[in-house]
């Protein structure tokens, strides 16, 4: 796949992501998506590893039941053939508190016949947490 055709796909990705176009996100993930959101699967149901189209939107459902988008900032885009690299600014409301959680994620995607079929995404999971329960976790 040529650079410019996945460029193209991340950033409609992302943009309908920030829309809150989940039709749209459908329609991008391909059905043999392999998925990873790093992050302690007790505090975020939605993390983990996820196998296939039913799954992933399984968990991005989870993922807007447990909260609300308020920002999504991409900073960087970086592409490369089929891969991209993304690292973006995100805000998110805690439906169940109404607390507000900021931080920055690093995604790293792989696109197929215009759609993502790999996805891997990183964050400083601490901070996050620590963020999601409203306390410092003790040292």
């Amino acid at each position: 796949m040529a650079e410019s055709e996945t460029h193209a796909t991340v950033r409609e990705l992302y943009g309908a992501y920030s829309r809150g176009d989940f039709e749209r996100i459908a329609a991008l993930i391909h059905d043999d998506i392999d998925w990873i959101i790093y992050a302690p699967v007790g505090v975020f149901p939605f993390a983990g590893a996820r196998q296939g189209r039913a799954a992933v939107l399984d968990a991005m459902t989870g993922i807007a039941e447990a909260f609300s988008l308020q920002s999504h900032t991409l900073e960087i885009l970086v592409v490369e053939g089929d891969r991209a690299a993304v690292m973006a600014d995100v805000g998110f409301e805690q439906r169940a508190t109404g607390r507000l959680l900021r931080f920055r994620v690093a995604n790293f995607l792989r696109v197929k016949d215009g759609r993502l079929i790999e996805f891997r995404e990183f964050a400083n999971t601490f901070d996050v947490v620590e963020q999601a329960l409203g306390r410092e976790m003790p040292l």
